[in-house]
């Protein structure tokens, strides 16, 4: 009794694949795709790939793409739908990338998966898209910050403003008094004349060398959230260069492990913000000790005057400080030495957690007692008269750049 319903279903398939593939590949169909993405991606920041489609098709059809990306983003299964709502059509499409590490990103052909309602049968067209991409330091952030201080505007983004309490030696211009000015700066003889209170306003003295020192010892090889310390680094470096030439200093730029590597003296010319583009670019890390004596020793040798030297390093106890304690003195003795310390954003959240049972109180214990050594890290060299900034990664550029403006307020350099 069912045999006359089988072959009619049996009928009824045949005929849908039939249709499909009259559709798919009998009728004319015009498809093409273009991936528009930068000539280069900012690490560690989310990037954009727009994805143009235009096609002409005999019925309206759904549509997957299926990207060739760089195995260095680990995308896997990434079918991205698109449903026109024409036959005839022209859509953008746009996806995030986030890449973690510096180097060329191969992209290969862009594959499109065209079907039509049924879904019974896909058709495959490829495009040739290959194109090799260079992942750089985050240039999203330079962008960012540099635009923002020669707006006058850091402030949106967490950069507190800083009453300058040093004196200056470089004299700006007269305003009217304003509600937490200095009052021992009122000019009494212009006061005089325009008969309401004016003040003396000086500008932060320029041409002063800021150095970033970038330890590429096995301890920035830690990763937070993808990205290592080492990179962080990199991009907040690259940041807070963009600000200082912005403010008129001179930036330069030394990388080191078990030996120096990069050395870029610091200038002020129009290019020096590229140059240290170009070595971040290049830098990798070391799996050895980092040997902060020859650190020292090119310091003492190779730098001339006064500058502020910004360490990005590791200190993970106090007995890897105490190594090195005595070359950080030597080093704070000609110059003012700033140094990161990084704190573990998942210890942060484990010691502020509420403890529920046994283990979790253990773990909270634990965590506490790596806040407290990172604290004692942090006095001993404060106790030397060494500076830092203790931050989380993800808050590193805009800590470093608060640091960076507290001492040109204050003329500590």
């Amino acid at each position: 009794m069912l045999e006359p319903v089988g072959i009619f279903m049996f009928l009824l398939l045949l005929t849908a694949l039939l249709v499909e593939v009259i559709l798919l590949y009998a009728t004319s169909n015009d498809l093409t795709i273009e991936r528009k993405i930068d000539d280069q991606l900012s690490n560690g920041d989310e990037n954009i790939i727009n994805y143009r489609l235009t096609g002409d098709f005999g019925f309206r059809p759904t549509l997957q793409i299926l990207d060739e990306y760089p195995h260095q983003l680990q995308l896997r299964n990434c079918a991205l739908p698109v449903t026109p709502e024409q036959k005839k059509f022209e859509t953008t499409y746009r996806y995030a990338i986030y890449p973690k590490t510096r180097g060329e990103y191969f992209f290969g052909n862009v594959k499109v998966l065209i079907s039509t309602k049924l879904g019974f049968l896909n058709k495959l067209a490829s495009h040739d898209s290959s194109a090799t991409i260079k992942v750089v330091p985050s240039i999203q952030q330079y962008k960012k910050f540099s635009f923002l201080a020669y707006t006058n505007r850091l402030e949106e983004v967490g950069v507190k403003k800083v009453r300058k309490v040093g004196s200056s030696t470089e004299f700006e211009q007269i305003n009217e008094f304003q509600r937490g000015d200095n009052i021992k700066r009122i000019n009494w003889k212009a006061t005089a004349r325009k008969t309401t209170l004016m003040v003396n306003h000086y500008e932060d003295q320029k041409a002063q060398n800021i150095y970033f020192l970038l330890d590429k010892g096995r301890m920035m090889h830690m990763p937070f959230n993808g990205l290592s310390l080492f990179d962080y680094a990199i991009n907040s470096s690259l940041a807070l260069a963009g600000v200082a030439k912005h403010k008129g200093d001179k930036v330069g730029l030394i990388s080191f492990s078990d030996v120096i590597g990069s050395w870029l003296p610091a200038q002020s010319i129009g290019n020096q913000v590229s140059k240290i583009s170009q070595e971040l670019y290049h830098q990798k890390i070391r799996q050895k000790e980092s040997d902060f004596s020859r650190l020292y020793k090119n310091i003492r040798l190779r730098m001339k005057g006064r500058s502020m030297l910004i360490l990005y390093t590791n200190f993970d106890s106090m007995v890897s400080l105490n190594r090195q304690m005595k070359y950080l003195k030597a080093i704070s003795k000609s110059h003012l030495l700033i140094v990161v310390s990084f704190l573990n954003e998942e210890i942060v959240e484990l010691a502020n957690k509420k403890t529920k049972g046994e283990q979790s109180f253990f773990d909270q214990s634990i965590a506490e007692r790596f806040l407290q050594e990172k604290q004692q890290i942090n006095q001993e060299l404060n106790l030397a008269g060494i500076h830092t900034i203790s931050t989380l990664p993800k808050d590193l550029t805009v800590n470093s750049i608060n640091s960076y403006l507290k001492v040109k307020s204050r003329g500590l350099l």
